[in-house]
């Protein structure tokens, strides 16, 4: 779908560039989750270690088990190095820079400019070469979901404000209720009369 106004840009690059930041997340999650994954690989094997020496446990199979888990570590080393995590978060904290800076610069505008248009293509270009399009459409899904998510509670809030201030709303809270969902009710202007 073609953008042709600068609030539907400017939407459009909110929900980009929250994909990008949503397969940030996603990498670096997946980042750390491998490298705990070797901490505590680490830790196994100093622990048996300082167990096999105390105990005085000497035969082959003991003596096997450390360089099996060393083994264990070389290979998930071996993997984190093949992903390349730092490079792929790198090349999505870029491009998640340069959509921020042209929703900035599109914030700023009062029309669409031609040099404004030439830099969204150019934030587009950038977020086209940063994920392969399955990861793209994937957290692009999760980033509309979570910004209509957003607009709705938005909404919601001005217009429960707007009531608030009418004085159309009265608040309730009950202590079965959680606090972050106070209830809140219309007051019936004939049932006071």
């Amino acid at each position: 779908m073609e953008k042709v106004s600068l609030p539907m840009i400017i939407n459009d690059l909110r929900s980009r560039r929250d994909c990008l930041s949503l397969a940030h997340e996603n990498l670096k999650l997946e980042s750390d989750n491998w490298n705990k994954c070797i901490i505590v690989v680490s830790l196994a094997t100093g622990f048996f270690e300082s167990m096999k020496m105390k105990m005085g446990w000497d035969s082959n199979v003991v003596s096997l088990v450390p360089i099996a888990l060393s083994s264990i570590i070389a290979c998930i080393s071996a993997l984190i190095k093949f992903k390349n995590f730092p490079s792929q978060m790198e090349i999505l904290l870029q491009s998640q820079s340069l959509l921020t800076h042209t929703l900035t610069n599109a914030r700023n505008e009062k029309e669409l400019l031609p040099n404004l248009l030439k830099e969204y293509n150019d934030s587009l270009e950038k977020l086209e070469v940063s994920l392969y399009p399955d990861i793209r459409k994937k957290f692009l899904v999760q980033s509309h979901n979570n910004l209509i998510s957003i607009m709705k509670k938005e909404q919601k809030y001005f217009e429960t404000i707007n009531k608030i201030k009418n004085g159309d709303y009265v608040m309730r809270s009950d202590s079965s209720v959680d606090s972050n969902d106070i209830e809140m009710s219309v007051k019936n202007q004939s049932d006071e009369l």
